[in-house]
C-alpha cells in the first residue's frame, strides 16, 4: 500500500491506466519485445496497432496466440513484426514481405537481448497480479521474456487476474513496470488435437525407446501427445523441456513423472513455457514442482548432456535420404522456426544413454507427397544436419542413422517411408542423387 501525492493511502490497482495511455510510452523507431504464446498481452498489442502516429517500430516475438494486428497490411511503415519463430498468424505476412523472420536457435535468443545485438527499448508483457511483496510473475512464458524485461528500459504490462503465478525465474517487481493495465480475462488456449492412427503408431514406437528413469523432452501437438499417452507404464520419469502441453498432465498427476533421477533440477519439472488449455494453466499455478526458466537455460546443451537417458523428440517437415532435416520451411516459405530442435537433439545425443529422435508422418497433403525425399525441396532450410540425426521414426518403423554411410542411410529411410513412395525413392537412388551423395 502506497500513498498518493495528497498523502492518501492507495492500492496498486489505483495506478492502472488504459491500454491507450500505456502504449504512449512507445515512440518512433523503438525496438519492442512482445510476450508470446498464452502470455501475449492482446489489449496492449491492439492499442499499439491502433496508433496512427507511429513509424518504424520493430516488434520482436516468438509465436503469439490470438489476433495478430501487427502483421496486417495497414501496419506497413508503422509497426513491423520480427519473428524468432513463426506461428500460423504471421506466415502469410512473412511470405508477402510485410514481416521479418530471424533464423536462430531458441537458446541463443536471450543472448541477442543481453549482448546488445538487439537492444530492446521496451517490452510488452502479460503478468500475474503482485503478491504481498509486490512481485508479479511472468506466468506461462519465461523463454526470452526473462531477458527482455531484464534489459528493456520501458516495461509495459497487462496485469491479468487469471494469469498463473508460476515458480522459477519468473519474478518481475511491480516497481520495475513503467505502466500497466488491469484485466481479468481467460488466457488464449491451444485445444488438444484428436489422436490419429498415424500419430498412434508413431507414439507407440517412440515410447518403446523411453526407459524407466529417463528424462523426456515433452512438446505440443498430436505426436508428442501420442507419445505421452503411451508412457503410463513407465517408472520414475523426469521432464526437462522447452515447453509442454496438456498431454503431459496425466503423467504428472499419475506419479509417473517424479524427476527423482535427474542430476539437473532434481524433483522439479523444468520448462520454459506452456501452451494448452485452462486445465494446464490451473496445474502450473503456484505449483512449486514445476519451474519455469529462460530458454538459454532449458535449452543449454552443456546442461542437457548431464541429464542421463535424455530422450528428445522433435519433428520435421522433410528429411532427405542423407538425413538432412528441414523443420522450419516448406521450400523457401517460412513455416515455423529453428526453435529448440538442434539444442535438444544434440543434448540428447551427448547424454549418457540418451536418444535423439525425429518423429514425423511419412506423408503430407493427405498422403499425396512423401516427407522422405531424395533431396530437400529447393529453398528449404536445413535445420538439423545429417551429422546430428540419430533416430528417425515414422508410422512405418524406426531407424538409427548414427554411424551409417550415405547408402545405408538411404536404405534405412526408404524402409520407413510410405510404401507408395518406396519404389520412387529406390529409383532415385539408382539414378544417383547428387544432393544425397549417393552417386556410384
Amino acid at each position: 500500500m502506497k500513498q498518493d501525492s495528497a498523502g492518501q493511502r492507495c492500492s496498486w490497482e489505483d495506478r492502472a491506466v488504459s491500454p491507450e495511455e500505456a502504449v504512449r510510452a512507445i515512440g518512433n523507431g523503438m525496438k519492442v519485445f512482445l510476450h508470446g504464446a498464452a502470455a501475449t498481452p492482446l489489449p496492449l498489442l491492439a492499442a499499439l496497432c491502433e496508433r496512427s502516429d507511429l513509424e518504424a517500430v520493430e516488434l520482436y516475438h516468438l509465436h503469439t496466440n490470438g489476433p495478430a494486428p501487427h502483421v496486417e497490411a495497414a501496419m506497413e511503415g508503422r509497426v513491423r513484426s520480427v519473428s524468432f519463430f513463426a506461428g500460423a498468424n504471421v506466415r502469410e505476412a512473412i511470405a508477402a514481405g510485410r514481416a521479418d523472420f530471424i533464423p536462430v536457435f531458441l537458446s541463443d535468443i536471450p543472448g541477442l537481448f543481453r549482448g546488445g545485438e538487439i537492444p530492446l527499448d521496451a517490452a510488452m508483457v502479460q503478468v500475474s497480479p503482485p503478491d504481498g511483496h509486490g512481485i508479479c510473475s511472468l506466468g506461462t512464458s519465461v523463454d526470452a521474456a526473462r531477458a527482455a524485461v531484464d534489459t528493456a528500459r520501458v516495461i509495459l504490462a497487462e496485469i491479468n487476474g487469471q494469469m498463473p503465478r508460476t515458480h522459477g525465474a519468473t519474478t518481475l517487481p511491480l516497481e520495475k513496470i513503467t505502466a500497466f493495465i488491469r484485466s481479468d480475462r481467460p488466457l488464449q488456449e491451444a485445444p488438444v488435437e484428436p489422436e490419429t492412427a498415424v500419430a498412434a503408431a508413431i507414439g507407440e514406437q517412440v515410447a518403446s525407446l523411453v526407459e524407466d528413469g529417463a528424462t523426456i523432452q515433452a512438446g505440443i501437438g498430436v505426436i508428442p501427445n501420442a507419445v505421452m499417452a503411451r508412457l503410463g507404464n513407465k517408472v520414475g520419469l523426469g521432464v526437462h523441456t522447452e515447453m509442454f502441453s496438456d498431454g503431459l498432465l496425466p503423467l504428472l498427476e499419475g506419479g509417473v513423472v517424479t524427476n527423482q533421477h535427474k542430476f539437473i533440477h532434481p524433483g522439479r519439472t523444468i520448462t520454459s513455457f506452456v501452451s494448452g488449455t485452462r486445465r494446464l494453466f490451473d496445474y502450473v499455478d503456484d505449483n512449486p514442482l514445476v519451474e519455469f526458466h529462460p530458454c538459454d537455460r532449458t535449452n543449454d546443451v552443456n546442461l542437457l548432456r548431464k541429464l542421463d537417458r535424455l530422450v528428445a523428440v522433435n519433428s520435421a517437415l522433410q528429411i532427405d535420404l542423407s538425413g538432412q532435416v528441414c523443420a522450419d520451411s516448406i521450400g523457401p516459405r517460412i513455416y515455423s522456426g529453428i526453435g529448440g530442435q538442434m539444442d535438444f537433439l544434440r543434448g540428447a545425443a551427448l547424454s549418457r544413454g540418451g536418444k535423439a529422435v525425429l518423429a514425423l508422418p511419412s506423408t503430407a497433403r493427405g498422403g499425396t507427397v512423401s516427407r522422405i525425399v531424395p533431396m530437400l525441396t529447393l529453398g528449404a532450410g536445413v535445420v538439423t544436419s545429417r551429422g546430428h540425426v540419430h533416430w528417425v521414426v515414422t508410422e512405418h518403423g524406426m531407424v538409427n542413422l548414427h554411424g551409417k554411410s550415405l547408402r545405408q542411410r538411404a536404405d534405412a529411410l526408404i524402409g520407413i517411408a510410405h510404401p507408395d513412395f518406396r519404389g520412387e525413392l529406390r529409383r532415385a537412388v539408382a539414378r544417383g542423387s547428387q544432393s544425397a551423395g549417393l552417386r556410384s
